[in-house]
């Protein structure tokens, strides 16, 4: 904060605005852009991880894997994504504080459901009502993570397991009379194979998976969108050092701008990936590669 900023009704102009920029409020919108960017960098990986294991189990042999991993895409696909983050949330939360329950307050003798209420023992709330604020947040973020990931997961799942199933089959064959085992034909030619097909539609679940983040506000994660509108609304003088008229406007205009660049630099970084990836490949894309050559 700056020096003069200590009688903001003093100031005027750029002065005003700077030192209005740079409030502790400010700064939480500041962090809640990065935190944005940690959950995309985070829930990426993670949601890719649970669609390959979601395409592999519906591409075994053995019939309950296979009925699983049909059954992830199938459940998680079909829920509206607003639902399944109210109903995800609180039941993770709940089994986690039941069995620490059931582990720390063996002798707990009063019913955990008391009307709308799930009551434990203090000792088995997560987190504690002791822990630091840090820790609530980071447990707030990390259930944010973890429903991302199987939402997103699942329509991952989805897209790897088509793509799978789009790999040349008389590739496969060829594997298997050289000799590669079905593990050794999945892991080098399968696998290296399904990327170009796999990676439109993972781009546009990207691009998805961005536009979804202001759903962090329904998992107690204060993020931009809570910010632009908690910062954007009018202020009088009784209750704020920098009175203003309604500028939620502006706020979401500066959201807007925010989201497209993130989207068009998503766009040149995808484009740039597709074209290493058909580099050499037998499709549409690599054949046109090969002849603009």
């Amino acid at each position: 904060m700056f020096s003069f900023c200590s009688d903001p009704s003093q100031l005027d102009g750029l002065k005003w605005l700077g030192c209005y920029l740079t409030t502790g409020k400010h700064m939480n919108l500041y962090w809640s852009v990065l935190t944005v960017l940690l959950l995309l960098a985070i829930t990426a990986p993670v949601a890719l991880a649970f669609g390959f294991a979601g395409a592999s189990a519906a591409r075994s042999a053995f019939a309950p894997l296979r009925w699983l991993g049909k059954l992830y895409m199938a459940v998680v696909r079909g829920i509206p994504d607003i639902a399944f983050f109210l109903f995800f949330v609180i039941a993770l939360d709940q089994g986690i504080e039941y069995l620490r329950q059931k582990a720390l307050c063996p002798d707990w003798d009063e019913p955990l459901r008391q009307g709308s209420d799930f009551i434990v023992c203090p000792a088995a709330k997560m987190p504690l009502n002791t822990a630091s604020q840090w820790v609530h947040e980071a447990y707030g973020f990390t259930l944010a993570v973890v429903t991302f990931a199987i939402v997103f997961g699942a329509f991952a799942a989805n897209v790897l397991y088509g793509a799978m199933r789009a790999v040349p089959k008389a590739q496969l064959e060829t594997a298997a009379a050289y000799g590669l085992s079905p593990r050794q034909t999945f892991r080098r030619i399968l696998i290296p194979q399904m990327w170009v097909y796999a990676l439109p539609g993972l781009g546009n679940l990207w691009m998805v998976l961005i536009k979804a983040t202001p759903l962090l506000f329904l998992l107690g994660v204060e993020d931009i969108v809570y910010w632009a509108r908690e910062l954007g609304g009018s202020k009088t003088a009784r209750f704020s050092d920098y009175p203003h008229p309604d500028w939620r406007m502006w706020y979401f205009l500066a959201l807007l701008v925010f989201y497209l660049f993130v989207t068009h630099l998503s766009e040149k970084l995808l484009a740039r990936v597709m074209a290493r990836l058909t580099l050499g490949q037998a499709t549409t894309g690599g054949e046109a590669q090969r002849k603009a050559a």
